[in-house]
């Protein structure tokens, strides 16, 4: 999850990016790392940007500028997916602000618009952060002003109710609670820098073996990451998953949806 705060609405107007959140999930779960800094924007700040999240010049005249922390932050999200509400705007600040460093810029096709998922599934309905936060029930009593971090948190929440990840539970291991495994199904969220690392290429496999008992059905249109493979089968660390149409099973019950937007790459 990532979020940011600006002075304004227009990078291209000399706005500038003031806090930036990121809170890292796994499997629908916060693994409880996460990222945050407020940034000196080097310039004023707008009394309707104030009014939104309240950090004002004084406040930020002490804080690093972004060239101090973007190799820090560029680490965190590497290999991540960004889920993010309104993409369009954090992204277009986040890449205004690496081109001013002649920066690699973030990839729109490494990025979940939490908005576009919630206007699919709730077309006509409002689908502001405040409105879906209401919809599915996450507490907002905190939300005074936003708040980079914080709108994080109730995103994570909110995206693992868009996709119908609040199933998932945790069975730590008898290690001590070092490690931990899902158990139940989760419709959709596996962690893309978890995966990135483990994922390899297997060869074909009857996916009437494979299927598991309880699959549930996620939506087809949900951005998610899959393995980087051409066979209908495929190993993530030790789940085996087998496509099949527009959803992924496998043994561990985990299901993945395969189908992208139209803005995405498809398989």
């Amino acid at each position: 999850m990532l979020d940011t705060e600006t002075t304004g609405l227009d990078p291209a107007s000399g706005h500038r990016i003031v806090e930036i959140g990121a809170v890292e999930l796994l499997n629908c779960i916060p693994t409880g790392r996460v990222w945050h800094c407020h940034l000196n924007p080097d310039r004023d700040m707008p009394q309707q940007a104030y009014e939104v999240h309240g950090l004002s010049v004084e406040f930020l005249s002490t804080k690093p500028r972004f060239h101090e922390r973007a190799d820090d932050m560029l680490g965190f999200i590497e290999g991540a997916m960004l889920v993010m509400h309104n993409a369009a705007f954090d992204f277009a600040f986040l890449n205004a602000e690496l081109e001013r460093l002649s920066r690699p810029l973030l990839r729109w096709d490494r990025v979940v618009d939490t908005l576009a998922l919630a206007r699919r599934r709730h077309p006509g309905a409002p689908c502001s952060l405040d409105a879906l936060c209401k919809r599915y029930g996450v507490d907002l009593t905190e939300r005074g002003k936003h708040s980079a971090l914080l709108d994080c948190r109730l995103l994570a929440s909110v995206y693992v109710e868009l996709v119908g990840g609040h199933q998932a539970r945790l069975e730590f291991a008898a290690n001590g609670g070092r490690g931990a495994r899902l158990t139940t199904i989760t419709s959709g969220c596996f962690s893309n820098h978890a995966a990135r690392e483990s994922a390899e290429r297997v060869g074909n496999k009857s996916a009437t073996t494979l299927r598991s008992r309880s699959t549930r059905i996620v939506p087809n249109d949900f951005p998610l990451f899959h393995a980087q493979s051409s066979t209908p089968s495929t190993r993530i660390g030790s789940v085996q998953i087998v496509r099949r149409a527009n959803v992924v099973t496998c043994r561990s019950r985990v299901c993945l949806p395969v189908g992208m937007p139209s803005r995405y790459s498809r398989r």
